[in-house]
């Protein structure tokens, strides 16, 4: 459990740093395209018309980056616990069966990350098959690999924490 633990937080801190180098990314692209088009459209600038029709893959490069720092925020949120949680159970249960109910939902989440991580490989099985371009000429489904990788961490950390709630209760502990 220790070695899960440690490799959680070093993905932690890669996935904190990824988060930063993608937002930052997205912003420089943007602000860039977002230049070229005043300078063209105010100023009249026919180069900036020019570059533009260069820089045209950025527009969906940085949708796609969208998606990854979606999912980054979403695996690092769901390790420190503060992924969106609809919980009615928890002040309807008495507090001895609240450990059990955690156990529970862990493992429910476990199963839909689960799931949504088959549909995403079958998903993107479609789009190899199919073929496509995004931009730049790279294949369709090198953007949509987001999705399994995405879902793959998010079952990772419920994995993790249904193990961990699984310990505790074991061991008499509240998690």
């Amino acid at each position: 459990m220790k070695i899960l633990r440690s490799i959680d937080k070093l993905i932690a801190r890669v996935e904190s740093w990824l988060i930063i180098a993608t937002l930052s990314l997205m912003v420089f692209l943007t602000f860039i395209h977002i230049v070229l088009r005043a300078l063209y459209t105010h100023a009249h600038i026919q180069w900036a018309n020019a570059v533009l029709g260069q820089v045209d893959w950025t527009e969906p490069f940085v949708r796609l980056l969208v998606l990854w720092v979606t999912f980054l925020g979403a695996s690092l949120l769901t390790s420190d616990d503060r992924h969106i949680k609809i919980d009615l159970m928890s002040s309807l249960l008495p507090p001895g069966l609240l450990p059990l109910r955690g156990m529970a939902l862990s493992a429910g989440c476990v199963l839909i990350s689960a799931l949504m991580l088959k549909a995403s490989i079958d998903y993107l099985r479609t789009e190899i098959a199919f073929g496509g371009n995004m931009f730049l000429g790279i294949p369709t489904w090198i953007g949509q690999l987001v999705l399994p990788a995405g879902f793959a961490m998010i079952l990772f950390r419920f994995f993790l924490r249904a193990m961990q709630q699984a310990l505790e209760t074991v061991r008499g502990k509240r998690p």
